[in-house]
C-alpha cells in the first residue's frame, strides 16, 4: 500500500482513481507526474478545476455547458436557429461541431430514456425541447442520438410529441453503426451521416 510510503500520495491516487476510465496504475502515474511538476503549473490546474465547478454555466436555450448564460452557438446570429440538432450530451455536440458540417443550433437532452437505469422522460431536458418547438416552430429537428435501444426509444418519444409542430424530423444516416456512440465515430463518417440524414418516417415508418 502507498500509505506505507506516503499517506498524502495514497490519498491523491485514491481521488484521481475515482475519475471514469482511470485505474490505480494510471492514477499513480498522474500523481507522480504532479509531484515532479512545478508548483505554478499545479496551481494553474487547481485554479482551472476550481473555476470549472464555480463558474461553469448551462445555456438557457440549449442546455450545453457554457461560460455564459447563453452559449456562443445560440448567441451566434450566423447559426440557423430554425434547425435544431438534438444530442444526448455535450460530448456528442462537440463531435458534431468537429465535423464542420452543421450550422444550426443544438438541444442537449442530458441523457436518453432508459427504464432499466431508472431514467424517464421527466429526468431529461425534453419538456424544454417541446417548449422550444411550440414557441418557435422549426424548419427541421435532427435527432442525433446513438442508435441503441435507449436512443431509439427517445427518438420515438420526441417524434410523437413534435411531429405535428415541426416541418421535418430527420435522423443521422446509418453510416453511424448500430450501437455506436457519436463521440467515438470518426469525423468524416459522422459528417457524412449528418449531411445525408434521412427522414424519421423513412427509418421507422413501419412503427408509426
Amino acid at each position: 500500500m502507498l500509505e506505507h510510503y506516503s499517506k498524502i500520495l495514497e490519498n491523491t491516487v485514491n481521488e484521481i482513481a475515482k475519475l471514469p476510465g482511470i485505474g490505480r496504475r494510471t492514477a499513480l502515474r498522474l500523481a507522480l507526474h504532479l509531484v515532479n511538476t512545478e508548483k505554478t503549473e499545479v496551481a494553474l490546474l487547481i485554479n482551472a478545476l476550481s473555476e470549472l465547478k464555480s463558474s461553469l454555466k448551462i445555456c438557457q436555450y440549449c442546455f450545453a455547458i457554457s461560460d455564459n448564460e447563453i452559449c456562443d452557438i445560440c448567441a451566434n446570429p450566423k447559426r440557423n436557429a430554425n434547425i435544431i440538432c438534438v444530442v444526448q450530451d455535450i460530448r456528442d455536440m462537440i463531435a458534431i461541431e468537429n465535423t464542420s458540417q452543421f450550422t444550426g443550433v443544438y438541444h442537449v437532452l442530458g441523457g436518453v430514456i432508459s427504464p432499466v437505469d431508472g431514467i424517464g422522460p421527466s429526468q431529461l431536458n425534453l419538456q424544454e425541447l417541446f417548449r422550444r418547438v411550440e414557441v418557435n416552430p422549426v424548419e427541421e429537428l435532427i435527432l442525433a442520438l446513438s442508435s441503441t435501444p435507449e436512443g431509439d426509444t427517445t427518438n420515438y418519444y420526441i417524434y410523437k410529441h413534435c411531429v405535428d409542430k415541426t416541418a421535418k424530423i430527420t435522423l443521422l444516416a446509418r453510416g453511424v453503426g448500430i450501437g455506436e456512440e457519436l463521440e467515438y465515430i470518426n469525423e468524416v463518417t459522422l459528417g457524412r451521416s449528418l449531411v445525408t440524414r434521412i427522414s424519421f418516417e423513412t427509418q421507422y415508418g413501419n412503427l408509426l
